[in-house]
């Protein structure tokens, strides 16, 4: 009676060891675009905080700002942002647009913004 050998072939294991690293390839991927949406999401939500913050600063100081356009920065999660709010008239008399565009300070002037917000402020008094 043969008595057959027992185990895998060198083959079995190259076939395995392949769909193991194919497997592994994309676990890694998907770790890094997760990584990488991870980063994408705190800096846009920083910069609504900014936009937020910089809008929100406007209507609590109650001043009636002139149609034109502002700058400034604002440190936000450890981060230096630069906005710019372009104040525009608007058909009522007692409100003025407000868009508030915000960018990482250290970026290029010509950036595309991180964020825009838009909001109203009414002329105080009315």
């Amino acid at each position: 009676m043969r008595c057959r050998a027992r185990g895998f072939t060198l083959i079995e294991i190259l076939i395995a060891l392949t769909v193991l690293a194919v497997a592994m390839g994309a676990i890694i991927k998907a770790a890094s675009d997760y990584t990488g949406s991870i980063v994408h999401l705190r800096e846009r939500t920083l910069a609504n905080w900014v936009a937020r913050d910089v809008l929100n600063d406007f209507q609590v100081r109650k001043e009636w700002p002139r149609v034109g356009e502002r700058k400034g920065t604002l440190t936000m999660g450890r981060n230096e942002w630069a906005w710019r709010a372009i104040i525009s008239q608007t058909d009522e008399a007692e409100l003025r647009r407000m868009d508030v565009e915000v960018v990482p300070e250290e970026s290029d002037p010509d950036a595309e913004p991180v964020t825009k917000l838009s909001g109203f402020l009414r002329q105080p008094g009315s």
